[in-house]
């Protein structure tokens, strides 16, 4: 008998491997073909280029835009007056997506090369509805808390031949044992502050069989509550809302930034990203603006230059023709030549203005051209300003938004370091359990008897149970956990480190700056002298035009007059641009230029959840048992202070050269001086005013500033014998002015935030 069930089994095997066999020899068929074959097909969509099917509105700024305006529009366009007020409104108006100027005719335009990483309005909201590892927002964060419903309901039914009765529970060898089954199962699950987890679980199933049995149908299940709650790692309210409950942790995947609070933080880092692109664009919009109104001085000028030069050449022609002594042909000749160079130079003017008002353009978020031509209206600034440094200073320590974003970075990465912290423990968690179990022949039912109704045996809670204990997960060693601590301490003390690079950074940034408003306003009081002295030339030269007068001497001096007057207004726009610098430097550029962030309107639907929230907390009662409110991680202005060290003959070190360092300099000749302020008298009258549609009038010029007393004259240092090679420079060990103890008077440096961030010793 077994001999016949073993080759039974043997041929039942021999057949299914013939049957694939004979299936792999009938898929592999040999065909030969005539001629070459035909790849064009596979070739040509091989190295086709597919385009999306992609169906977008282009922009109206591109739709409704006209021909650009170049040196030969022949048509009237009409000036449009702009100040520079109006230009950053505009521009904030029109800037969903921010553009910089530096990357403009670049071929590697971030707009083009990494659209995904352009700053834009959007930017904020995006990282708020985030739901990824690493970028989540805060209501991510948030659904950890959500309440979970989870529900199956499953029916089967099996039919099994049973070899004896005794497997196949009560029905005799030969059998067919019949099990139909039903599974029910509901639960409900919410996770605390605290980390622990609370659910409710309700499960029913359903088993009607032939075996012989009290009931051939029957409901069996429970209603379960349960509680777990970590005690060690992960455990209190502190870690779960910097990692998130550690019960839904991924290891090393989520580490410990997925809580609410470095969500919070996130949001906090994106939108001073967003503020320092905002403020980029003001100043580029600033600088565009000014450069824009160089442009119209400098076609003023090259106008005024042709003009100029072209009754030079006539004169000189005339005087030619007549006989003038003094006067050859060569003089004509070159007076063309300078007047041909000025028209030349009046031409390149012209584009520039057009190229420059394209520029300005392109920030404001308007189209390349509509009709009009935008001219600057205001006048830049002449008056000198010279502020004062440590408040400088201390404005920059407390406003720049770089490093209130490293303050962010850092504040995160202590939150992270102390939930790190909490995990180099073991996993311990506190569970229990209770439950009603409920059992009978109906689910549901009247006047049954015992254990005839499932819902009546649960009603009834005579059938409990209950758990209650520990779980213990112990790595031993906890290396992956002490390399996550060690890793957060080695970034936090970079972070550090980089916010003290980030502040001596922005010092020496300062420094420039304010040594630039000082260059800038010298340059323009010293060009502004050059002007006067060149007019004043070429006065003199026209009231002896008549007489024996070299012509080369003439159009050198109107040429020298134009340079002079360009670089006139090329150093007020520098100084103008320097002021936008330093307020920069300052972190004070949107405060000054009245732009404020806010963010926008919410949807309907949250007003209106807002309110439901406002009416149920100013209606609740005060819990009777103590709250311990957590530690705050922010709060409304700048913390801490900024204190800094005065030269002062009690400080321990020495912060600015004194008298004797300066006697052991170099002397310093006369020569190296600026030219004075230049003869008495009313200002003189750069260039006469601008024709209708041309150009604005140029600004009042800047008063000149004194210039400083001739230094002393010293006797040179021999250097007949070598010198000892000096001591590089380190930086300064000292320690850093103590914060204000009450000793001492403190001077307000800002009005935002009602006290003082600068401190002095009392002299």
């Amino acid at each position: 008998m077994m001999h016949q069930k073993s080759s039974r089994k043997w041929g039942l095997a021999t057949a299914v491997l013939a049957s694939l066999a004979i299936g792999c020899v009938q898929s592999r068929t040999d065909v030969s073909y005539l001629g070459d074959p035909n790849v064009s097909y596979y070739r040509d969509h091989a190295t086709e280029i597919d385009y999306p099917a992609v169906d977008s509105p282009i922009s109206p700024e591109v739709v409704d835009t006209q021909v650009p305006v170049t040196v030969r529009s022949k048509e009237h366009l009409d000036i449009r007056e702009i100040s520079l007020g109006e230009a950053v409104q505009t521009a904030l108006m029109n800037s969903e997506i921010i553009r910089p100027a530096g990357t403009f005719l670049s071929t590697a335009n971030g707009i083009y090369t990494n659209p995904d990483r352009i700053p834009s309005v959007y930017d904020p909201a995006i990282q708020e509805s985030g739901v990824l590892f690493g970028g989540r927002g805060v209501e991510a964060a948030l659904s950890a808390f959500d309440a979970q419903f989870q529900t199956s309901m499953i029916w089967g039914r099996n039919e099994q031949a049973t070899n004896n009765a005794f497997s196949g529970g009560g029905i005799a060898g030969g059998g067919i044992q019949v099990a139909e089954t039903g599974t029910f199962a509901s639960s409900l699950s919410k996770t605390f502050g605290n980390g622990g987890s609370l659910s409710v679980n309700h499960n029913v199933n359903y088993l009607g069989t032939n075996a012989p049995s009290v009931f051939q149908s029957v409901y069996s299940g429970n209603v379960q509550l349960q509680y777990q709650l970590p005690l060690l790692a992960g455990a209190g309210t502190e870690f779960t809302r910097i990692a998130g409950p550690i019960g839904q942790s991924f290891g090393g995947i989520s580490g410990v930034s997925q809580g609410v609070l470095i969500a919070r933080i996130n949001n906090d880092v994106t939108i001073a990203d967003f503020q320092l692109a905002v403020r980029n664009l003001v100043k580029d919009v600033e600088d565009a603006y000014w450069d824009l109104y160089l442009a119209y001085q400098q076609f003023h000028v090259a106008t005024q230059t042709r003009e100029s030069t072209y009754k030079l050449r006539q004169l000189f022609a005339t005087q030619y023709e007549i006989g003038q002594e003094g006067v050859y042909l060569s003089d004509v000749y070159q007076a063309s030549d300078q007047f041909y160079g000025t028209e030349v130079s009046a031409t390149n003017a012209q584009a520039a203005i057009y190229s420059q008002e394209i520029r300005l353009r392109r920030l404001l978020g308007l189209p390349v051209s509509d009709g009009t031509v935008l001219r600057p209206s205001d006048a830049p600034v002449t008056a000198e300003i010279i502020p004062d440094w440590y408040q400088a200073l201390t404005e920059a320590l407390t406003h720049r938004t770089e490093l209130r974003r490293q303050k962010w970075n850092i504040k995160s990465l202590q939150l992270q370091l102390t939930a790190a912290e909490s995990l180099v423990r073991p996993r311990l968690d506190f569970v229990s359990g209770y439950q009603i179990n409920g059992f009978g022949d109906e689910l549901l039912g009247y006047n049954q008897p015992e254990f005839g109704n499932f819902y009546d045996t649960i009603g009834n809670g005579n059938l409990t149970g209950w758990n209650l204990g520990f779980q213990m997960r112990w790595d031993i060693g906890l290396r992956s956990q002490r390399a996550q601590v060690q890793n957060y301490e080695l970034r936090l003390a970079k972070a550090e480190k980089v916010l003290m690079e980030q502040e001596e950074e922005i010092s020496l940034e300062l420094g420039i700056s304010f040594q630039e408003l000082s260059r800038t306003y010298q340059a323009a009081s010293a060009n502004y002298n050059r002007v006067d002295a060149v007019q004043r030339e070429i006065l003199n030269r026209r009231e002896r035009l008549n007489l024996i007068e070299d012509p080369d001497v003439v159009l050198r001096s109107v040429i020298r007059g134009a340079e002079a007057e360009i670089a006139y207004h090329q150093s007020v726009v520098d100084y103008n641009k320097a002021i936008t610098d330093f307020e920069l430097r300052k972190g004070t550029l949107l405060i000054n230029s009245g732009v404020m962030l806010a963010e926008g309107g919410w949807q309907p639907e949250a007003y209106e959840d807002a309110r439901y929230h406002s009416n149920a907390r100013l209606h609740a009662k005060p819990a009777k048992l103590p709250v311990e409110a957590p530690p705050s991680f922010s709060v409304d202005a700048p913390f801490g202070g900024v204190y800094l060290s005065r030269p002062a003959s009690e400080s321990g070190h020495q912060l600015m050269p004194t008298e004797s360092d300066l006697e052991s300099l170099p002397p310093i000749d006369d020569d190296a001086f600026p030219m004075d302020n230049g003869a008495a008298g009313s200002p003189p009258e750069l260039a006469p005013p601008a024709p209708a549609g041309d150009a604005p009038v140029p600004s009042a010029p800047p008063a000149a500033a004194p210039q400083p007393p001739a230094a002393q004259q010293q006797p040179a240092v021999p250097m007949d014998r070598p010198q000892e090679a000096p001591e590089p420079l380190k930086k300064p060990d000292y320690d850093p002015p103590a914060k204000p103890d009450g000793q001492g008077s403190t001077t307000s440096t800002t009005e935002v935030f009602g006290e003082s961030f600068v401190w002095k010793t009392n002299e």
